[in-house]
């Protein structure tokens, strides 16, 4: 005979001869199969749902939510429902709501007190190295996200885009395991580089939900269900997109390709009041969209797209002979708020007003590296206008080239901080820096009122490719030529 108990989130079923219960059905998870409940997951499975583990009797693994005592012999349980405070959502730097509207979103810029706790560490040039390590995901080229999407615990998944496969960590059991979708119609595929890849969370997520995830066939909804290891979608707009998503204020917007060229389709939040707008501009894949100053602007090697809800998208190509320096980082402020991006007319850099068909330019002396007003030129911060002088603290740093990766918004500090690589003894163009060259020695570092070493890396190739992410209370550093993933701790973040 089989007991049934219920919960105010699940449906339990417990075997009357054996004493062990078995999870029967949960709010916003599929069909529960049998096999999905193997020993190894329940611990994972406990946390997710908040149920309750034995502490010492072995009558059964796993207990329904809110059980304190074990029904049959009395033991006390270890009942993780309302436990902890669950750690801040990552959805990848340029998704961070959490910025004020005075910095530019869709960068990579964070609002997480990283710097607090990194800049605890021996100041340079003492050398240090991680603190922890994870096992790199099996399709490495990836985007991670950490969220508790809709459960009782955080947890990560990366998403490796390109091959349609969708990762999902197991932090009790060590593992990752590659999830499955639900419909075999369904696929996660956008094909554009990882440069140009965001997802917007969802603001109040449902049991499993994920939020919206461009693929190459339309927006997508996106569920997962950790327990039997499977994820779904929903469809909220149907066409061959050309960007990944931006959100301004209350709406969302992507570009399309079309017969005639692209389109913009833009929509409310709750995907109401749909309106597509033709664009006289170049098809393709288009950088993710960068929000500023009430406006999105999506970023190509031809042109740049700018657009205001409730007005027409304005396609203003660039400058004849100007090309832009993208995988220099993205756009800059100066210091009246304007933005810029880095180019080349052939003969030099220079920067380009953001915005405008007739943008201003400013003459650069050399190349610089970084965005949102975290600027190096060569191994040297740039601390005043983009176009400024570079600031010389040290001669040493004329033989390097520094690299941000991530910029720490913090509204306390006059100048910004970051995580950064730097090339040493490299004297050669930032293009092969960034390209397939292989640079001897890297070191990953944190730039802020104290600049600390957190690791050392010999021989890296294709630095674009090292992806920082946040979860569980560490910053994490992934590249997809390195079989583990390399964390720091950090204070617990608010």
């Amino acid at each position: 005979m089989v007991h049934r108990w219920e919960t105010p989130g699940s449906v339990w079923l417990e075997d009357e001869h054996t004493a062990q219960f078995e999870l029967a059905s949960s709010e916003g998870l599929g069909r529960v199969e049998r096999e999905a409940q193997s020993r190894g997951r329940l611990p994972d499975i406990a946390h997710l749902l908040g149920a309750s583990l034995p502490l010492s009797c072995g009558c059964s693994p796993i207990y329904p939510e809110g059980f304190a005592f074990c029904p049959t012999c009395g033991a006390p349980l270890d009942k993780l429902a309302g436990r902890g405070k669950t750690p801040p959502d990552w959805w990848g730097p340029w998704s961070d709501r959490l910025l004020p509207r005075h910095v530019p979103h869709g960068l990579s810029v964070t609002a997480l007190a990283l710097g607090d706790s990194l800049e605890e560490r021996p100041a340079a040039p003492a050398p240090g190295r991680p603190d922890r390590s994870m096992p790199a995901p099996p399709n490495a080229h990836c985007v991670f996200a950490a969220g508790a999407f809709g459960f009782s615990a955080q947890r990560l998944i990366a998403l490796a885009h390109a091959r349609n496969v969708l990762q999902y960590w197991d932090p009790l059991g060590a593992a990752w395991h590659v999830m499955a979708a639900e419909d075999n119609s369904s696929d996660l595929t956008f094909s554009a580089p990882a440069s140009s890849y965001a997802w917007l969370p969802a603001p109040d997520p449902l049991r499993g939900e994920v939020g919206l995830v461009p693929t190459d066939r339309g927006l997508r909804r996106l569920f997962i269900d950790p327990v039997s290891e499977t994820w779904r979608t929903e469809s909220v707009f149907d066409g061959h997109l050309a960007s990944a998503p931006g959100a301004m204020r209350r709406h969302v917007a992507c570009l399309v390709n079309g017969e005639a060229g692209v389109r913009l389709w833009s929509a409310h939040s709750d995907m109401s009041n749909e309106v597509v707008y033709e664009c006289d501009a170049p098809a393709g894949h288009w950088e993710r969209p960068v929000g500023y100053d009430g406006k999105l602007f999506w970023l190509h090697a031809q042109g740049q797209m700018v657009w205001q809800p409730g007005a027409p998208p304005q396609w203003i190509a660039w400058p004849a002979g100007w090309s832009p320096r993208l995988q220099f980082g993205g756009p800059t402020q100066s210091r009246d708020g304007r933005l810029w991006l880095i180019g080349h007319d052939g003969q030099a850099y220079s920067f380009l007003e953001l915005g405008k068909a007739d943008g201003q330019l400013e003459a650069l002396s050399g190349a610089r590296l970084g965005f949102a007003s975290l600027l190096f030129r060569r191994g040297h911060a740039v601390v005043g206008e983009p176009w400024g002088q570079e600031h010389v603290e040290d001669p040493h740093d004329d033989d390097a080239m520094v690299l941000p990766l991530l910029r720490g918004f913090n509204n306390n500090r006059s100048q910004p901080s970051g995580l950064v690589l730097r090339f040493h003894q490299y004297t050669g163009m930032a293009e092969d820096a960034l390209a397939g060259r292989i640079i001897a020695r890297t070191t990953v570092e944190w730039i802020g009122k104290r600049n600390v070493i957190l690791d050392d890396i010999a021989r890296l190739a294709r630095p674009l490719e090292c992806v920082p992410f946040v979860y569980d209370n560490c910053l994490w550093l992934h590249h997809p030529d390195w079989n583990q993933v390399r964390g720091w701790h950090l204070d617990a973040l608010s």
